[in-house]
């Protein structure tokens, strides 16, 4: 069941929580407003893919839990709920109060890049999750080029940046202690 959405409604919290249960697909809900969010393509599921099998194998044993795709995080400063691409948390889980399908504490958060939300991974969205006092890096994943932006928080609440562009590099996820390659995130990818 798709939501029926009026733009000019201003929906709660657990309105938008009620709805969302029910939905067949994903909507973010933004201070009131619930927008709906667009479908992959196949090239930003085969990234999502390969980084959820890297993350996946590196973080066995390791006090983490992986969440893509469909776990949807809250941002209370913001009043936001959201459905990062990736995710990864330092156990254990906190989950929002009263919910058993709501995180609260990424230390690491993905998104794949695409035309229509690039500046919103990049701008607002960039700006919410850093009222999160647990989110530690943030990693943009450009699909349809190789490259990759890293934002690491340092010490003093600014973000470093750094940019990938070579297939043959290694990116240290500096929060979670894990490398990996460029080209094991774009290698079934038919641009290379």
């Amino acid at each position: 069941m798709a939501i029926a959405l009026s733009k000019s409604k201003f929906y709660t919290p657990e309105e938008y929580l009620t709805l969302e249960i029910e939905s067949e697909v994903r909507n973010e809900y933004r201070n009131g407003e619930i927008v709906t969010m667009t479908g992959g393509t196949p090239t930003h599921n085969q990234i999502i893919s390969a980084l959820n099998a890297l993350l996946w194998f590196g973080l066995r044993k390791k006090p983490y839990s992986l969440f893509v795709t469909d776990q949807r995080l809250w941002i209370p400063d913001c009043n936001l709920y959201t459905y990062p691409d990736g995710m990864v948390i330092k156990n254990p889980v906190e989950l929002k109060p009263g919910r058993k399908d709501t995180v609260m504490n990424p230390l690491l958060i993905l998104e794949v890049l695409s035309d229509s939300t690039k500046d919103y991974d990049k701008g607002k969205k960039f700006s919410a999750y850093q009222t999160l006092p647990t989110f530690q890096e943030y990693l943009l994943i450009d699909q349809a080029q190789v490259q990759i932006e890293q934002y690491v928080k340092q010490p003093d609440d600014q973000w470093f940046l750094t940019k990938y562009n070579d297939i043959n590099v290694k990116i240290l996820l500096d929060c979670i202690n894990l490398e990996i390659a460029l080209v094991d995130i774009y290698a079934i990818l038919s641009f290379l």
